[in-house]
């Protein structure tokens, strides 16, 4: 070749199944000779009388008329949906079964997100700490699953992102526009329209096609609190959170401080108290 190989290594994709259907005998049913009752699927052999069917997940064919139309889930859900589908549905490199159900559910997160961006005050202002980390964890998940090919744990994460800015929302009133911004250009490769709309709705003239993978704070990422279990007698009985660096001692003033934990200790005597260093907190009473 004049040229330098253009493809550093191979990637085989895992096969979609669709879903098929049998008697009890074994013989196969096309899918539209089925008819279900209270949600059940039945059929029939030639010649025979109708019977429920087991349902399990088998190659598309035409003659099981088991291929799903990439058109018709486009004109249900749209490409943005179908598109993070297929990578939500596991593994790249794995045999996955086909439920369009998940496409309901891929698509339902994607309004909220579509909500999230334009439903959602948007302030001119820094991120708070809580901010700051929330996206920071999320765009280094989400670039570090990109590039090892993990798409469905890189959607995992921007799930997890909803879920946590929709309550950082709801607590401060409203949402830093870096914060939603570097968001959308994480989201983007995976729903390309959803994410050319937003970017528009948050105030570019551009596309965001050209634009850098976003920038996040490393110091961000760093814990500075940590959960600990506490137990009384040796049963938990509550978490507290200490510092990274918490003494024995301050460990302990904590769980004595918490609620959950003072009912136990309540009226009793503390014979023994064992702290253990970012791990947690014993008290043996009588």
């Amino acid at each position: 070749m004049p040229t330098d190989e253009p493809f550093q290594k191979l990637v085989n994709q895992g096969m979609i199944l669709g879903t098929a259907y049998k008697t009890p005998r074994g013989v196969l049913v096309p899918m539209d000779e089925i008819e279900w009752r209270d949600g059940k699927p039945y059929g029939k052999e030639e010649g025979g009388e109708m019977e429920e069917l087991t349902e399990f997940p088998a190659k598309m064919s035409k003659s099981l008329k088991n291929v799903v139309n990439p058109d018709d889930v486009i004109r249900d859900f749209g490409a943005d949906s179908l598109r993070l589908y297929e990578m939500f549905m596991g593994p790249l490199q794995v045999v996955k079964p086909w439920q369009t159900n998940g496409v309901r559910g891929v698509h339902n997160f994607l309004r909220r997100v579509n909500r999230l961006a334009t439903e959602t005050a948007i302030a001119d202002r820094a991120m708070t700490k809580d901010e700051a980390k929330t996206l920071a964890k999320t765009v280094k998940k989400v670039g570090d699953d990109l590039e090892a090919m993990a798409f469905n744990t890189a959607i995992s994460a921007m799930m997890v992102f909803v879920n946590e800015a929709e309550d950082e929302a709801k607590a401060s009133g409203s949402l830093p526009r870096e914060m939603l911004e570097k968001f959308v250009l994480a989201l983007a490769p995976f729903a390309p329209h959803l994410g050319e709309e937003l970017w528009a709705a948050l105030g570019h003239d551009g596309t965001l096609a050209y634009e850098p993978w976003p920038q996040y704070d490393p110091l961000a990422l760093v814990e500075d609190e940590i959960e600990i279990p506490v137990q009384v007698l040796g049963k938990l009985r509550g978490r507290v959170k200490v510092g990274v660096n918490a003494t024995a001692a301050e460990m302990e003033a904590a769980a004595k401080a918490s609620p959950e934990v003072a009912k136990f200790l309540e009226g009793k005597t503390i014979v023994k108290v064992v702290a253990v260093p970012k791990r947690m907190v014993n008290f043996v009473i009588r």
